[in-house]
């Protein structure tokens, strides 16, 4: 695997430019060739929302890339992902991306239809079924902020070929960030796109990666390596690489890359792309584990860790929340007009509540009073 990470400065969605930069980035590198292959294009789909949102990866960073396929004769175009909470029959129209899809000819999939079984993290995982019969998988991340795990792209992004509500039992399997790290980086490494192209035109600020603000990054990004191009767009956004946990674990690993020197970089000034005004999220520390242990149990210290607050103004008794929670932990409260409480002693702290709320009524933060 080759360690290039191609960036280009792009101010703007405007098609006939990322029509020319999409090839120029996939060519520089090393993209493989998908004459005469199946391709399956993987965007990042976190929920069906509008693009200026900037939640999802960008139609017309899609239009691009499926512009190029053809361009490259591949035999065959599917595209598709799976938000979390989403059911069969997912379309993705909000979002335009499948507007774009049915322009350029390629197949949409719904990812809940058909599954498979990999094994990754000692465990089974259902997977759509599209991804073990494509010669060539491209994963499209958009560049955001994680509450989670700080940073969220082309690592984090194969979560997304786990169809609905299977994303969340990972979550109850692996309860703290670095069990959950570890886990995606098994599952990125076991499913293995073969190119990614980041969209960091417009980046997610603040709690991403679903209830953050948009902000100009000015970028693209593409790269067969995963973690190198992880690297990259996290110090576009202003983080030291070591600290995103997907990060380390695969520099501790040597997976893809056996330290961050070895990353070969073909793009504008580095100092010219960091923005250090970006909003990033408060980087913990890592606690003794006595200390996590006592902090978990006791419910007056877990008070000082950052949790699901749900506003009763803002909650639209939709169910969401609890259909994610992979532990009970949400439920209506008969109290209080049906409107959602958090058993607190439950949390995990995955935080997933938060990222499927349509009415942004989740916010995760300290609460040291009341309920």
């Amino acid at each position: 695997m080759n360690n290039k990470v191609v960036v280009r400065q792009c101010e703007k969605y405007e098609q006939e430019e990322i029509n020319r930069l999409i090839p120029e980035i996939y060519r520089r590198a090393e993209g493989p060739s998908v004459r005469g292959k199946k391709v399956l294009v993987k965007p990042n789909i976190l929920s069906d929302r509008i693009p200026g949102k900037a939640i999802t990866t960008h139609p017309a960073i899609v239009e691009a890339v499926l512009a190029h396929l053809i361009e490259g004769e591949a035999s065959s175009i599917q595209i598709g992902d799976s938000p979390a909470i989403e059911r069969p029959g997912f379309t993705g129209s909000k979002s335009g991306i499948r507007q774009v899809a049915d322009k350029m000819g390629a197949e949409w999939v719904d990812f809940t239809r058909r599954r498979a079984t990999i094994e990754a993290g000692g465990s089974k995982i259902a997977v759509v079924r599209e991804l073990l019969e494509a010669d060539i998988v491209i994963s499209l991340p958009k560049l955001k902020n994680h509450e989670l795990l700080y940073f969220t792209g082309a690592i984090k992004n194969s979560m997304g070929f786990i169809p609905g509500f299977h994303k969340a039992k990972q979550h109850a399997l692996y309860r703290s960030r670095e069990r959950f790290a570890r886990f995606l980086v098994d599952l990125a490494e076991v499913i293995a796109p073969h190119f990614f192209i980041i969209d960091g035109i417009v980046s997610m600020e603040g709690p991403g990666p679903a209830n953050g603000v948009p902000v100009k990054t000015g970028i693209l990004a593409g790269s067969v390596n995963p973690l190198a191009l992880d690297i990259i767009a996290s110090s576009v956004a202003g983080y030291r690489p070591e600290d995103i946990p997907t990060t380390a674990e695969g520099l501790r690993r040597q997976l893809w890359l056996s330290s961050i020197n070895e990353i070969e970089y073909d793009g504008p000034p580095a100092e010219s792309i960091v923005k250090s005004d970006f909003r990033r999220i408060a980087i913990g520390g890592n606690r003794n584990i006595s200390i996590q242990f006592i902090m978990n149990r006791i419910k007056p210290l877990r008070r000082f860790d950052k949790r699901p607050v749900i506003s009763r103004s803002l909650c639209i008794s939709c169910g969401d929340c609890i259909r994610i929670c992979p532990v009970d932990a949400l439920r209506y409260d008969s109290r209080s007009a049906g409107r959602v409480r958090l058993k607190d002693s439950s949390c995990i702290r995955c935080y997933c509540c938060s990222e499927v709320c349509p009415a942004g009524a989740i916010t995760i933060r300290r609460k040291l009073f009341g309920d």
